[in-house]
């Protein structure tokens, strides 16, 4: 599958689309799952409530976002791989954040759920057939093509790993 060019997503995602490498978008999301394991797996209890400033998510509400973002995305990608006409609705992440118990969800028990999550995301992405990356729907009010689906979950889960490298841990 070709990367997604930026007339197939909203302007705002191509912070995550550049992010991505060049390389098997299936293959890179699962790299990219491991790779979140590796770091976060084993941390001190103490982190996982930390926030690097008053006002800021917890290490815990990050991943929370991180689940539910990409759980999101992955059923943008299927309701526009199977010709759904309906416009999907937008997302507010600070409302969905606060309403999660993130907070409260010790971070393993989050982190094998982004696996979960993560499984999924690649079993679904590995049934889609050609026809299916190049279809179109709307998403947030902005025009969306499938295939750039499987480059955002990459690149959010690649920007979110580096800020809680720069400022969590």
């Amino acid at each position: 599958m070709r990367r997604p060019e930026t007339s197939e997503y909203a302007e705002y995602y191509g912070l995550y689309v550049n992010q991505v490498p060049d390389g098997d978008i299936l293959e890179l999301l699962d790299q990219g799952v491991r790779r979140t394991l590796d770091v976060l797996g084993g941390l001190p209890s103490e982190r996982e409530t930390f926030a690097y400033e008053p006002g800021k998510w917890t290490l815990r509400q990050v991943v929370g976002h991180m689940v539910d973002t990409e759980r999101v995305f992955g059923y943008r990608a299927l309701s526009i791989a199977r010709c759904d006409p309906a416009a999907l609705p937008g997302m507010d992440q600070d409302s969905w954040t606060a309403a999660s118990n993130a907070a409260v969800r010790p971070l393993t028990a989050q982190l094998a759920e982004l696996e979960a999550v993560r499984r999924s995301s690649i079993a679904l992405f590995g049934s889609f057939d050609e026809a299916m990356w190049d279809e179109r729907g709307t998403a947030s009010d902005v025009e969306f093509c499938t295939r750039a689906f499987p480059y955002i979950i990459a690149g959010h889960e690649i920007h979110h790993l580096k800020v809680l490298e720069e400022r969590y841990l």
